[in-house]
């Protein structure tokens, strides 16, 4: 059967290392915050200024003053630190993220990365995808592995507006896990969910790659 979103979730929560600065999308990639393994230190970054989120807070305990680039509901720790969304995006263009976690319209093959538009639809804007992309060290998208129609969004060429080039480093989708080389020598399945065979996968697969499982 194919991962549910609370699944994917807590696959991309296993890409966690301890003492990571950790920046994480809109959508599924959110859900990650509540699996952060027990004993692991790590912060999570906000690109409105915001440094050391903690869990999404239950019903009663919701500040609505506190939310996160998403505009979602957050808790705080006692490490946590706020400061102008130019300081948050400096510490992203600095570098000084490890990870991000991110949603994907659609990834292609060599690790290109459409996340923030369709054309003619109205959207809120690009927010900071751009510079996690080719400011942060190390990039994973979380998305489903086809569109409802069950067009392929794992894809040979991105056919939608190109958030960045060649940045993805893991791709995680419902049905498997694929490693890309930025450097050009493609995409790597290397993980299945439960009950899907490779070539379930390949029949909703458009791009290329090498299967290592």
């Amino acid at each position: 059967m194919p991962w549910t979103r609370e699944q994917m979730a807590i696959r991309a929560a296993q890409e966690l290392r301890d003492g990571f600065y950790v920046n994480l999308g809109i959508g599924i990639p959110t859900l990650v915050a509540n699996h952060i393994p027990k004993g692991m230190s790590v912060t999570l970054q906000s690109e409105n200024g915001m440094l050391g989120m903690g869990p999404f807070p239950y019903e009663d305990e919701v500040d609505p003053d506190l939310i996160n680039a998403g505009k979602q509901t957050i808790s705080t720790l006692p490490t946590s630190s706020f400061f102008s969304s130019a300081d948050s995006f400096a510490m992203i263009r600095g570098g000084h993220i490890n990870l991000c976690i991110l949603g994907g319209m659609q990834v292609a093959g060599n690790g290109d990365l459409a996340n923030w538009m369709v054309p003619g639809k109205m959207i809120k804007g690009m927010g900071g995808a751009m510079d996690l992309v080719a400011g942060v060290r190390r990039v994973v998208v979380v998305m489903e592995h086809t569109e409802k129609s069950g067009e392929p969004k794992f894809k040979r060429r991105c056919s939608l507006p190109l958030t960045g080039s060649g940045v993805v480093d893991l791709l995680i989708t419902d049905l498997a896990v694929f490693e890309i080389d930025r450097k050009g020598a493609g995409a790597r399945m290397i993980e299945l969910a439960a009950g899907v065979s490779p070539e379930d996968v390949q029949a909703r697969t458009e791009a290329d790659y090498i299967v290592a499982i």
